[in-house]
């Protein structure tokens, strides 16, 4: 019985492994980071016994109540992944689980690689109204990437869509590429509406290395991008230095920051409330854009999310609040759960990637009924 974690996005220590029964782990840090929850390894060599396999360090991870009530995922062939028994009881997660073939992928959430990054951003390209744009590098030495969609017209909007900040939040990326796939598509009206109306600039993933590196929250450098956006560097998150500079020389007239939430087992948006400009032009165009995700979508609610921010007291270093202030723009940053969307379960996979894909199909149409009202 062998269990590796050396491969993309891995993350695991052995601890133990001798005895199927009682397979002792902990879950790496973010480097740099007292971050931890992302864990992505391989069971192989193994016979088709019960396994038992103790994640010892749970209980000190950065959401602990993120465990509660949370199934983990596993994988035969890396392409559909399934939730398997898991249970937490303070100190550890367990996962017990029975392997029907050699090799089991076992992780928080459905990887989303960077190879799989490559082929989403090189296929896009392939558009003829796509622009794949290498921005500069990261601490790694990864590409930041982002694609143009659309071309620069007499009033049209520009619209940025961000996605994984937050490197393990992986649907954040598989969202993406719902969105991407329905926004290329030159059958759906809906699309080929927008690009008459705007131009879009999405970042399908904002912290390449921190996926790579396996990491639950922080860049290369342990930075929590989420919170830079104020005063960002080259030297400690040119993730987001690079792509504010682009916002700054585009304009931004919406911003979707894409996320997921540990804990909340809801789809959910978090607005602009708490910034110093908000009015009562902005509530509307959020109300707006809500209410067509409530009306168009059960996977979407607006009774669960996190509280509302005091009027002034926004913190500008998250990027949907610092966008939503710079350009006076409706900005939301969007969550999806690591669990179920306990609105509509599915006892079998839970939120997973094709929902997070599907729904991000389903906001090309609403942005479709707010972008005539964005300026």
């Amino acid at each position: 019985m062998q269990i590796s974690a050396n491969f993309d996005s891995g993350n695991i220590d052995v601890i133990s492994a001798q005895n199927p029964a009682d397979i002792q782990l902990a879950i790496k840090k973010d480097r740099n980071s007292e971050f931890y929850q992302w864990f992505h390894f391989k069971l192989h060599n193994t016979d088709h016994t019960e396994h038992i396999m103790h994640l010892n360090n749970a209980g000190k991870s950065a959401y602990v109540e993120g465990w509660e009530n949370y199934q983990a995922v596993a994988s035969y062939d890396r392409q559909h992944w399934f939730r398997v028994p898991t249970e937490f009881d303070g100190t550890n997660l367990t996962i017990t689980f029975t392997p029907e073939h050699d090799s089991t992928y076992f992780a928080y959430f459905a990887p989303y690689s960077y190879e799989r990054h490559q082929d989403l951003i090189h296929s896009a390209q392939l558009d003829i109204d796509c622009q794949l744009q290498v921005l500069g590098q990261t601490l790694d030495g990864r590409d930041m990437s982002v694609l143009k969609v659309g071309e620069e017209g007499e009033g049209k909007k520009i619209i940025w869509i961000t996605a994984r900040q937050h490197p393990g939040e992986s649907m954040a990326e598989w969202f993406m590429e719902g969105f991407i796939d329905r926004l290329l598509d030159e059958d759906d009206g809906v699309a080929r509406s927008l690009l008459n109306s705007a131009v879009f600039y999405l970042v399908p993933n904002m912290n390449p290395d921190g996926s790579a590196r396996g990491h639950l929250r922080t860049n290369a450098n342990g930075a929590n991008l989420n919170r830079e956006w104020q005063t960002p560097s080259m030297e400690n998150s040119p993730e987001v230095y690079l792509v504010r500079e682009k916002m700054l020389a585009t304009g931004v007239d919406m911003l979707l920051d894409i996320h997921g939430d540990e804990a909340l087992p809801f789809n959910f948006v978090a607005g602009c409330e708490g910034i110093p400009s908000y009015d009562e032009r902005h509530k509307a165009l959020e109300e707006k854009f809500k209410n067509v995700l409530l009306a168009i979508t059960p996977e979407f609610q607006d009774d669960k999310g996190y509280d509302k921010d005091e009027a002034g007291q926004a913190n500008l270093t998250v990027c949907a609040n610092w966008v939503g202030e710079q350009f006076k723009c409706l900005s939301y940053t969007v969550e999806m759960p690591f669990k179920d969307n306990d609105l509509l379960p599915d006892y079998s996979v839970g939120w997973s990637d094709e929902r997070s894909s599907l729904f991000g199909r389903d906001f090309l149409t609403a942005i479709y009924h707010v972008v005539d009202d964005l300026r």
